[in-house]
């Protein structure tokens, strides 16, 4: 099969995700045939590294062994049945393990990352309707939050080119001030950034705790945003407050987990325990849909009663499918087996050598780093930049898409000297032809 065909039949039949498919009769869409390891093949046999881990999910490589042959034994065993009134080992073996991980228990399950959102919104309300004090429904997220795209989740997300066409059918968040780093005045640091955000935070409880249920939060990194990276201290603060406040603490690790930020969850490094926490995208090492949400035993017990009304009854037909969940365990097994959040620390420092002369570039600023993330802002009135880009980085052998002016790189956890200096040439290379589109200044003035 050649690459024209499938695209022919994709744009007869296939409605394709976050696209304006319109744009597709200009740029053609990358129809992919097979994967291994950092690389995915079109049917023509070219190739591009996954600099982006297909969506952040793909954490160990494409058709990792490991993982299929854990996937090839469970479909041997048990496929799937529905988890109301029944159980099986790799549910329960699961969600022993993420437990230990979290430190939270009684995992409840569904598919994708705006789920999980919608599960711990949903779980908070609950929770303090069923402990007699519904007035508190409401939520708050910080500026440039991005938690999913389901109605639910469009509540607290404050990105408008998700949520204003369908701003009728939300009802939205509270907003407070994000502690994104690059918000610095000269002479503050990015701990005087958090501080700055946790006052108003403080400010905004002290008025409005009454009616809050939940504040919900992108730990270390608002990826939506631009990679959005902010002080840990920012954490500590919230825990604080909310503690104080009587208001829920979410975490929403679905991008940031599982050792995204250096270590296996991003709160982690702030030295706090939240109230909920939200995993997806690798959970399963970008094989199968799964996400989940882990509670503490007190909200768990809220829900536990001989009235029927007072359980969580929210439902998905694949919640805690078993492939899903053994391929989470085998994902989960490389860890420990491989000693990966040592292993990335060298593995960053390997990548961030070969980023070095993107990040000296003169149109770069504000190049920053956290663990296996890595994200500039470039300096360019090109409209359309994120766009032009991500042709030019394809046509150079390496997947990028840059958010806005934001170029960024979250690639698999497998990278070697040899694909981490293509990644970076591409990148480099992928820049210099997007700026050469157009006259402009060194500056970024046209």
């Amino acid at each position: 099969m050649k690459n024209a065909a499938i695209i022919e039949r994709s744009m007869q039949h296939v409605w394709h995700p976050c696209t304006q498919m319109k744009r597709h009769e200009s740029l053609p869409l990358v129809p992919i045939a097979r994967a291994e390891g950092v690389w995915l093949y079109d049917y023509e046999g070219r190739r591009y590294l996954d600099g982006v881990s297909s969506w952040w999910v793909n954490l160990f490589g494409h058709g990792h062994p490991h993982i299929k042959a854990a996937l090839v034994a469970q479909l041997d065993q048990l496929d799937h049945v529905m988890l109301a009134g029944f159980t099986h080992e790799p549910v329960v073996k699961l969600s022993e393990k993420l437990g230990q991980l979290t430190g939270l228990g009684h995992a409840f399950y569904a598919s994708d990352g705006a789920s999980a959102t919608e599960i711990a919104l949903k779980m908070s309300a609950h929770y303090w309707r069923n402990t007699g004090r519904p007035e508190k429904c409401r939520f708050v997220g910080l500026a440039g939050g991005y938690h999913g795209e389901t109605v639910g989740a469009l509540a607290v997300t404050d990105i408008a080119l998700f949520r204003e066409a369908y701003a009728p059918l939300v009802r939205l968040a509270a907003i407070v001030p994000s502690p994104d780093a690059r918000a610095a005045q000269p002479g503050e640091s990015a701990a005087d950034v958090a501080t700055r955000a946790a006052d108003a935070l403080e400010v905004w409880l002290q008025q409005h705790h009454a009616s809050t249920a939940a504040l919900i939060i992108e730990p270390l990194v608002q990826c939506a945003a631009g990679m959005a990276m902010h002080d840990a201290s920012y954490l500590r603060r919230a825990r604080a407050l909310c503690s104080r406040y009587d208001v829920h603490l979410v975490v929403d690790e679905i991008a940031t987990g599982f050792g995204r930020t250096g270590t296996m969850f991003a709160h982690q490094q702030a030295g706090i325990r939240p109230d909920f926490i939200c995993l997806s995208k690798g959970l399963t090492g970008g094989t199968l849909p799964l996400s989940a949400v882990l509670t503490t035993d007190t909200v768990y017990r809220a829900f536990y009663d001989d009235d029927t009304t007072r359980g969580f009854l929210h439902s998905h037909s694949y919640t805690g499918n078993p492939l899903a969940c053994r391929a989470a365990l085998a994902t989960l097994e490389l860890f420990e087996q491989q000693d990966v959040l040592a292993r990335n620390e060298t593995l960053a420092r390997t990548l961030t050598a070969a980023f070095a002369p993107l990040t000296a570039h003169a149109r770069i600023t504000n190049a920053r780093q956290l663990g296996m993330i890595w994200a500039w802002d470039v300096a360019t009135a090109l409209p359309d930049f994120s766009s032009r880009f991500h042709q030019h980085a394809m046509a150079h052998g390496v997947l990028l898409r840059p958010i806005g002016n934001t170029i960024y790189a979250m690639p698999p956890y497998v990278m070697n000297e040899e694909t981490a200096q293509h990644l970076a040439r591409g990148t480099l290379a992928a820049l210099n032809a997007t700026l050469a589109d157009t006259p402009e200044s060194t500056d970024g003035r046209r």
